[in-house]
């Protein structure tokens, strides 16, 4: 048996998603050197963290929180590209589930009820093949033993890329790109609202607002990783 996995692996090297080292054999994902090394910002046990700071005076959320600080052309922004554009999807299972259980450890997101990735329009889904905000849902769904809903919040238009636009643009370019379906089922609800990368905070904006008309609702947000905070 481990002549044939040492094959399989020779012709389909397992790499880790940060540092491109190959895995051994226990490991998953990221190699243990990233697993504990990676820059992780705990901001789930904080309650007053910088990411949560950037909704104030903008949207009522609960708590706010992210696995990851993201810097660019460090080894998160890494991560975030195989999953997003290498096809590598198994990423963000495993890292949602992962921080799933970091999160049932927290006061702000153990009474969470069901987790709400932010969606992408069907024509960029078509294309890509996935939606990665909803792998790393998954991912906190299976681990937070809650169901993960895809079909309540609906992107309407496809927008453009928010890569080199100022936070007043990201906002004027995704306000009104978002709407809900049937949702009576989510009425007094504690939501978990999911995204891969958090930079302004615009897109997650948006889709709270719609969210947050269903009567009753508290809406809590997290992603893998984010720009707020990093020294």
């Amino acid at each position: 048996m481990s002549l044939i996995y040492d094959f399989f692996c020779l012709i389909y090297p397992r790499i880790c998603s940060a540092c491109d080292a190959s895995l051994l054999k226990h490991e998953e994902i990221l190699c243990t050197f990233c697993q504990h090394q990676l820059p992780k910002t705990n901001y789930h046990h904080d309650s007053d963290n910088p990411l949560f700071r950037v909704f104030w005076g903008r949207i009522p959320i609960a708590h706010a929180a992210a696995l990851y600080f993201f810097k660019k052309g460090g080894k998160v922004q890494h991560v975030i590209h195989q999953l997003k554009y290498n096809g590598i999807e198994e990423t963000g299972t495993y890292l949602g589930e992962s921080y799933g259980h970091d999160l049932l450890q927290s006061a702000f997101f153990k009474d969470v009820e069901v987790v709400i990735p932010v969606p992408l329009h069907k024509r960029k889904l078509r294309k890509r093949g996935y939606n990665q905000s909803e792998l790393i849902a998954i991912g906190l769904s299976k681990a937070m033993q809650i169901p993960c809903d895809t079909k309540t919040l609906i992107r309407t238009t496809a927008s453009k890329t928010q890569t080199k636009k100022s936070r007043f643009k990201r906002w004027e370019n995704v306000k009104e790109i978002f709407t809900i379906t049937n949702h009576e089922h989510l009425q007094g609800k504690h939501i978990l609202l999911v995204d891969d990368v958090i930079t302004t905070g615009a897109t997650i904006e948006a889709c709270a607002r719609q969210l947050l008309t269903i009567s009753g609702v508290k809406v809590s947000v997290v992603a893998l990783a984010c720009t707020v905070g990093l020294n």
